[in-house]
């Protein structure tokens, strides 16, 4: 672990709280407002619209949503197209959200902008739009045709994540029993993701997978959202021995706002922290960022909002994608790091652990940035 000031639990919570119900204004926002955030695995959407089957190409971010990633600061987020998990063809689901997409940004053009370089990123910023990255959580929309990723780098898609939390024909995902490396297709599809310059993203992959992948590749590579396996030891977390050989090789290590980062599968913004501390510990403060792997928009309702996720629990056991950590009294995110605020919280949060302001910009979103550079060039 680094050498940072400790601060008490009770102290560091209050501080969580206090800032988490400031608005994204006055101080905190004058001085994030030159900083640069990337989020390396998010969402643009509202968690209180149940709506489901609304999703479609015609419609748009909401303006609440947009004003609100606006408020937090986020110049450009990760998120995920395509295929996951189901019963759709994967190819043709996956090009077709990408296209649903590109529509979206297309009728609000003032508010988003598609991000396929690094200069995209800045630019985004420049113009205070939302810079939106294509990624996929799974590469099964590549069936058994690795040149399938010429496709969709075509499309525009900069980030492919090998598997999602079971195996797939490339490797194990981190809930496969048999943890068996990447296979043969799999050393294919890194090849040509490569050649592409294509962003590998080894979250929710299995241990094997993830540290073969990395010695594979002929560019870094990323684990966009994770948690720190040596604090709590749950398969959606990264052992050490995987975030040193990806921070060693020039890639970058994100960490989640997410139940993981928890033994009880309740993790708070002190949890975030600890996690980040750890990471840099291990990678170094050049390779560690934040991809939270949720929306900025807050939750309404808490209540309704836990009962809708303990069906959605239920229903990914029963599917066969659930994660271990994934409790039918937990969520998916933390609860004092929601909002439009929960970058300046957590800016605020690692101030207080003595972080220094360019080692908080560097994992607010300088890291990613640099790490674009390295795989999509400037």
């Amino acid at each position: 672990m680094s050498q940072q000031p400790e601060v008490d639990r009770r102290s560091f919570l209050a501080l969580a709280g206090a800032a988490a119900l400031a608005a994204p204004s006055g101080l905190a926002a004058r001085e994030r407002r030159d900083w640069l955030v990337v989020n390396a695995l998010g969402g643009l959407s509202d968690p209180n619209d149940t709506d489901e089957a609304g999703q479609g190409e015609e419609r748009n971010v909401s303006r609440r949503v947009i004003e609100d990633a606006r408020a937090s600061g986020v110049s450009a987020i990760n998120i995920t197209l395509g295929y996951v998990a189901g019963e759709d063809e994967p190819f043709e689901a996956s090009v077709e959200d990408v296209a649903g997409w590109d529509a979206r940004i297309r009728r609000q053009s003032a508010d988003l902008l598609k991000v396929l370089t690094a200069a995209d990123i800045l630019r985004a910023k420049a113009e205070r739009k939302i810079g939106l990255i294509f990624g996929f959580q799974n590469a099964a929309m590549l069936g058994d045709r690795a040149e399938r990723a010429d496709i969709f780098a075509d499309l525009g898609v900069r980030i492919i994540q090998l598997t999602y939390n079971p195996a797939n024909r490339l490797g194990d995902g981190s809930m496969a029993p048999g943890n068996r490396g990447l296979t043969p297709f799999g050393r294919k599809v890194v090849e040509r993701l490569n050649a592409n310059r294509i962003m590998v993203d080894l979250s929710h992959s299995g241990e094997k997978t993830c540290l073969e992948a990395a010695r594979v590749s002929k560019q870094p590579i990323s684990i966009n959202h994770t948690g720190c396996r040596a604090l709590v030891d749950l398969p959606r977390n990264k052992g050490d021995e995987e975030l040193r050989l990806v921070a060693s090789r020039g890639g970058f290590v994100g960490i989640y706002f997410m139940p993981f980062l928890s033994a009880a599968s309740n993790a708070t913004a002190a949890d975030v922290v600890a996690h980040i501390d750890h990471a840099v510990s291990v990678c170094g403060e050049d390779h560690v960022g934040i991809g939270t792997d949720g929306p900025i928009t807050g939750v309404d309702d808490m209540p309704g909002y836990r009962r809708r996720m303990a069906k959605q629990v239920a229903d990914r056991r029963a599917s066969g994608i659930g994660a271990r950590g994934e409790n039918p009294d937990t969520i998916p995110m933390v609860v004092d790091l929601q909002g439009p605020g929960q970058f300046d919280t957590l800016a605020g949060l690692l101030r207080a652990r003595g972080y220094k302001e360019a080692r908080i910009e560097k994992i607010l979103g300088r890291n990613f940035l640099n790490y674009a550079r390295l795989v999509w060039g400037a």
